[in-house]
Order: C-alpha cells, then sequence, then structure tokens
C-alpha cells in the first residue's frame, strides 16, 4: 500500500522537526511528562489541542511542555496520541515500525481519551459550559 500499511503520516518542517500529523497534533509522554510542539514549530492551532492540554493539566495533573521534537524522540517515547476534531485522541502504538512503548495504549492515553470523551458527549458536568446545544427537527 501506499502508506507502507500505516493508518497516518507525521509530517516534518524544514528543521527536521516532528510537527503533526495529516490532521492532527501531535502529544508525546515520556517518564510521566507531556510534551506537544510549540505553535512557533508552525503547526495548527487547534482547539482539540487546546481542550487536551487544559484536561491534562486539571483533571489528571499532567504538565504539558511545548518543545520542538526530533523524529528520534518518536522512538524512545513510552507513549503518543494524536488529537484532532475528527481523530478525537488516537493512541499510536508503532511508529517506522517500532513499538512505542509497550506497543499497546499507553495508560496517560487510556485516561485522556477517556476524559475526552466524556466531556465533548456531555457526560462531564464541570465542563458542560464548552458545549454548545444544537437541536434539529425532522420534516
Amino acid at each position: 500500500s501506499i502508506m507502507g500499511g500505516y493508518d497516518e503520516a507525521l509530517f516534518l518542517d524544514k528543521q527536521g522537526h516532528v510537527v503533526e500529523g495529516s490532521a492532527e497534533n501531535l502529544f508525546l509522554v515520556s517518564k510521566n511528562t507531556v510534551y506537544t510542539p510549540p505553535i512557533f514549530d508552525d503547526i495548527l492551532q487547534g482547539i482539540t489541542r487546546d481542550t487536551v492540554s487544559t484536561l491534562l493539566e486539571k483533571e489528571l495533573g499532567i504538565s504539558v511542555h511545548e518543545q520542538s521534537m526530533r523524529r528520534t524522540q518518536l522512538y524512545q517515547a513510552d507513549e503518543i496520541f494524536l488529537v484532532g476534531t475528527g481523530a478525537e485522541v488516537l493512541p499510536v502504538t508503532y511508529v517506522d515500525g517500532r513499538k512505542v512503548g509497550s506497543g499497546d495504549i499507553g495508560p496517560i492515553s487510556k485516561k485522556i481519551k477517556t476524559l475526552y470523551q466524556q466531556v465533548v458527549r456531555g457526560e462531564n458536568p464541570t465542563y458542560s459550559s464548552w458545549l454548545t446545544s444544537l437541536s434539529f427537527k425532522r420534516k
């Protein structure tokens, strides 16, 4: 196949920094610390990225550090996940044929995925102000 059996591509900038997926922002977990590329690395300043960063810090007590990332850092990561409107929170288990961590979805990825889904589906009243109700009439 064109993508070598992978589901998503990661993009590098001119300096060789990993910046994002095709429609998602990137988060990397190393030694219980979370990193994401900074805005000045020319990434999409996504709403989902901001939401996930806030939830990680306020609800899970995990600091999010903005840092330019080299491709080799992906190979040493304990966990990697992508976030975006369509993807929501998408754990990454392999990069370039190499396992990320144990090759399974990591604990931080699992927690933030569940928490994010609860928030956007209105199941977490703390963040109900983040949501806008829509009603549709059928003809």
